[in-house]
């Protein structure tokens, strides 16, 4: 009796270690079927302006970037700055969008920019992601002709889509943005209220519609009434987004360097840099990223606000004065996190990084 016993406790002995066993090795196997996502924009693309609205592209660290994996679940959907530098997933298709945000109706001045790209993480491997910031909505404006106005003194015209439409008076200058898609234009003339044209508008596309009435309108038959219609497409590419490049980069606050541009130009003198403070306390092995902080000479600046490697850093030394009393963290450590603009000399090494001296002047925004 007592052996059967022995036996049969053997037996679970040898049950419960084949189940440790064996999630033992999945385990293991799970963690070798790790890859890594790393995100960044594009350098030329962290400040851009568009001429057309003269509206300046938004802070790219309040883009909403979301990423989904094969089955559409959301691994991570967040502002894109304080999302980690790489981000641990499982080896698999990924689709990664960003976009400068919400955009669900027509309106003014409201161009929409971002980015989708489908990417395959390898097991134990790290893709690097390089993000652009291109206009993913179209818009639309019209140059109504004085004779336009004569006939129809009284007529109003609206910009028309699924989503919405906008009124568009005779002396509007704006850009009405739409989704991509088909855009009407509308004519109310107090009594009737008719459809002029469609177009259909592509994802990065500015249409310049120009409205006149012809010579031979007929009359009195207001039925007979024809509209001719001038299209001139204006598109939206990476090069005229960019601008004219990199030959004054830094010559200027709104011009700034960022961090990982600076990186590339040691030796430069009296060029303003660009980044987020992202710590201080530096030496040359360590950074501290969390206050409280006892070091009023020095801060850590990065290309997004969520950095967190010493690597990813460049170091700023805090000359006595203004600079210092408005960056240091001792004083104010309510400053992680938030954007500097920097004027100084780029050294080859500063705590043992690419680092910025002799500054002279700052914005902290």
């Amino acid at each position: 009796m007592k052996n059967s016993f022995s036996q049969f406790l053997f037996l679970v002995a040898l049950q419960i270690s084949a189940v440790f066993s064996v999630l033992s090795c999945s385990k293991d196997h799970d963690s070798g079927n790790e890859g890594g996502l790393r995100l960044s924009f594009k350098e030329d693309m962290y400040k851009v302006s568009i001429s057309i609205d003269d509206i300046e592209l938004p802070d790219t660290n309040d883009f909403i970037l979301d990423i989904r994996n094969s089955g559409g679940k959301s691994i991570y959907s967040g502002y894109y700055g304080d999302s980690p530098e790489t981000l641990s997933v499982p080896a698999g298709n990924y689709t990664v969008s960003v976009k400068s945000g919400e955009f669900s109706r027509p309106q003014f001045s409201r161009p929409q920019f971002g980015d989708e790209q489908c990417v395959v993480v390898p097991a134990e491997g790290v893709v690097n992601v390089k993000l652009e910031c291109r206009q993913i909505n179209s818009g639309i404006r019209l140059r109504i002709s004085p004779d336009f106005l004569t006939v129809f003194p009284d007529g109003v015209l609206f910009l028309s889509s699924d989503d919405g439409r906008l009124m568009y008076g005779y002396s509007e200058k704006r850009i009405a943005y739409f989704k991509p898609g088909n855009v009407s234009v509308i004519l109310n003339d107090g009594n009737t209220e008719r459809t002029l044209l469609t177009r259909s508008l592509e994802s990065q596309e500015i249409l310049t519609l120009g409205i006149s009435v012809s010579d031979d309108i007929p009359d009195p038959d207001e039925n007979g009434i024809s509209i001719s219609v001038d299209t001139t497409r204006i598109w939206r590419d990476e090069d005229y987004v960019i601008g004219n490049g990199d030959t004054d980069k830094g010559d200027a606050a709104d011009n700034a360097l960022s961090v990982g541009q600076a990186r590339e130009r040691v030796g430069e003198s009296d060029v303003w840099v660009y980044g987020y403070i992202v710590g201080g306390d530096l030496t040359k092995t360590s950074v501290s990223f969390t206050p409280p902080f006892s070091s009023e000479t020095n801060i850590a600046v990065a290309t997004r606000s969520s950095v967190d490697s010493r690597e990813s850093c460049m170091s700023v030394f805090l000359p006595s004065g203004d600079v210092r009393d408005r960056l240091n963290l001792v004083d104010h450590p309510e400053n992680i996190g938030k954007r500097v603009y920097l004027k100084g000399d780029i050294v080859g090494s500063y705590f043992g990084l690419v680092g910025i001296k002799n500054v002279t002047d700052c914005v902290l925004k």
